[in-house]
């Protein structure tokens, strides 16, 4: 439970109030991918929300790793809940590769999660009321 509680922390970082989050928001920052984030389940006491980089590429943007992710609001908890199915990511595809039971997986995701959410605060990533992207704009 550390781990998930250090990603609550690091969540807080990134987009603040974790409670009051809502919508879709995206992140610039300078020599850096876009970084989305969008609230697909609300709930009393959980909230359901993808973060992803959104990675150029020659078809149109890709999203990557993807990441679907459970606040526990009452606990202070972040739990990585599920990433993409495949990943071209050297690091990452080793990862999954070597995660073969589910606890491992659940590691895995949660180890990648907690590092991620520390890199995008160096590089100066946040989400606020500024970010949130208008609805069918």
């Amino acid at each position: 439970m550390g781990l998930y509680e250090s990603n609550f922390i690091r969540l807080g970082w990134l987009a603040g109030t974790l409670a009051s989050l809502a919508g879709a928001h995206c992140s610039s920052v300078a020599g850096d991918c876009d970084l989305v984030l969008t609230v697909t389940e609300r709930s009393p006491y959980t909230s359901t929300l993808a973060l992803s980089y959104l990675l150029p590429g020659a078809h149109g943007a890709g999203t990557y790793p993807d990441m679907r992710l459970r606040i526990y609001h009452d606990a202070h908890l972040v739990e990585a809940q599920q990433w993409a199915t495949a990943h071209t990511q050297p690091l990452l595809k080793a990862l999954r590769t070597r995660a073969e039971r589910e606890l491992d997986q659940r590691w895995a995701r949660n180890v990648m999660l907690n590092k991620w959410l520390e890199y995008c605060v160096e590089r100066g990533h946040r989400f606020s009321s500024r970010t949130r992207l208008i609805a069918g704009a």
